[in-house]
């Protein structure tokens, strides 16, 4: 194993670029623009939606924020059994306590807020994106290679999400930046080793990247680097540990409880079920962009020509194979993977486009990167976001009057928590009108706002006093005295 080559196989001009040629550093201003207004956009896409791509969304993060924060919330099983740190909701539960003492009261308000440092968050990953890139190809390849990693369909998707694989992949593009670096050894360690650590602190799955990264700093003899990334990892790995005495009574016990459920014991895939290898091909080959099985070609012809094996490549690599030889499977598990593999593949592409002699080439080439980047996106966006329930819970219970809300033609996992109906007040959720939570709302009048799904129990809800006063998309709203 070597360290990959310095010098790009398609350079960003028609002229050579020599051994040790001094490379322009840094975006342009413009380009520096352009990379915020990407960085921005899954944030925004996230908060204009609203609702969430998978329950985790709300109740891994956002309602734990919420309980610390205000000392109420609906805490998941995982909360209960000590599965899950609580570094990422402590954080976000200051941003909670920050957003009430600017007055920030509507959840759309400090939900934005939440989006603050995850913005920043995803930038950073950008620029990572960008140095990565800009080491092979220049600094055009390597603006339209960080454009393709930014405009990639599942980022748009997932980066503005309260995920832990939003929240990981996005430190492990940095990481991976970090140790690819061929200067500053102790410099690229010690990012490279804190970040990993934090990629695994907000995503216990990502452990299998950061032991990729280490067998790839071991085959490249870069043991000073290796030293750096252990000493900075390890920093990391002893505040987790600090923290899961303080919160759970003993080190690293959402960590130990975390391998046991997932992959000691099998109890998760007992409780979420299991799925054949074969789950994942289709999602996998659905999310790659069009444009990778352009750099596939090129990558092995570049590889004949200067041998040198790629740090996300590998780490997306083995993650996979973890991926398929765990029992329960879901689609969004290969967001990081895949991340890393455009990650990988995205200066390849980019080399080739901007190496064409003539400018319309360069711009056709371009253009079509970019919109087949996009592409992925569709196939790993949820059925339902819920939205516009979302909307309609937020709008519900706004007024000073709202003691009790109903959510009709909903479960408990799928509903928005006391996160977006922003008050201490109670909640629940029901099917039908005969379920006995529907019952127990009509008989208590605490229960005098409602939203329902599609207009299920809507004459029901009327029978019993309730009358509409407002429609967000497929949700109705009702009040009663």
């Amino acid at each position: 194993m070597t360290v990959p080559a310095p010098l790009p196989p398609f350079p960003a001009s028609t002229e050579p670029v020599p051994d040790g040629a001094p490379r322009q550093r840094g975006l342009p201003a413009w380009g520096v623009g352009v990379g915020a207004g990407v960085a921005l956009l899954p944030a925004l896409l996230a908060v204009a939606q609203l609702g969430r791509i998978h329950p985790d969304e709300v109740y891994q993060l956002l309602e734990p924020a919420w309980f610390r924060a205000h000392g109420y919330g609906v805490l998941a099983w995982e909360w209960r059994v000590g599965l899950r740190n609580w570094a990422a909701p402590l954080v976000a539960s200051g941003l909670l306590r920050l957003a009430s003492v600017l007055g920030l009261m509507h959840p759309l308000a400090y939900r934005a807020l939440l989006a603050v440092p995850q913005v920043a968050l995803h930038g950073w990953m950008l620029w990572a994106a960008y140095r990565f890139a800009e080491r092979r190809v220049g600094a055009h390849g390597g603006l339209l290679a960080m454009l393709a990693v930014g405009l990639y369909g599942p980022v748009l998707v997932f980066a503005g999400r309260t995920l832990g694989e939003s929240l990981s992949a996005a430190f492990l593009v940095v990481a991976m930046e970090a140790l690819d670096r061929p200067e500053r050894s102790a410099r690229a360690g010690l990012v490279g080793g804190a970040v990993l650590g934090l990629a695994v602190v907000v995503r216990y799955g990502s452990a299998v990247m950061v032991l990729m990264a280490l067998v790839w700093l071991v085959g490249a003899r870069r043991w000073r680097t290796l030293a750096w990334t252990c000493l900075a990892g390890g920093v990391v790995a002893v505040g987790l540990g600090v923290l899961d005495h303080v919160t759970w009574g003993r080190p690293f016990h959402s960590f130990l409880a975390y391998v046991d459920f997932n992959v000691l014991s099998g109890q998760a895939a007992r409780q979420f079920g299991a799925s054949p290898p074969s789950f994942y091909l289709g999602p996998w080959l659905r999310g790659l962009p069009g444009w990778i099985w352009l750099a596939v070609p090129l990558a092995w012809v570049a590889w004949r020509q200067r041998p040198s094996l790629s740090l996300p490549a590998l780490c997306a690599v083995g993650y996979f194979a973890a991926l398929l030889f765990t029992a329960h499977k879901e689609e969004r598990f290969l967001y990081p993977g895949l991340l890393l593999l455009v990650l990988a593949a995205a200066p390849v592409a980019a080399g080739f486009v901007v190496s064409r002699e003539a400018a319309a080439w360069r711009a056709v080439g371009g253009a079509l990167l970019l919109l087949t980047a996009v592409v992925p996106g569709g196939f790993f966006l949820s059925e339902d976001l819920r939205g516009d329930q979302f909307r309609a819970i937020v709008s519900a219970t706004r007024d000073e009057g709202t003691r009790g809300l109903l959510i009709v033609n909903e479960g408990l996992w799928g509903a928005g928590g006391f996160f977006y109906i922003g008050k201490n007040i109670p909640w629940m959720t029901c099917d039908w009108p005969q379920d006995a939570n529907f019952q127990r709302a009509m008989r208590d009048t605490r229960f005098n706002r409602a939203v329902t799904f599609e207009g299920r129990a809507l004459a029901e809800l009327q029978a019993a006093g309730f009358r509409v006063v407002g429609r967000v998309g497929r949700e109705t709203m009702l009040t009663r005295p």
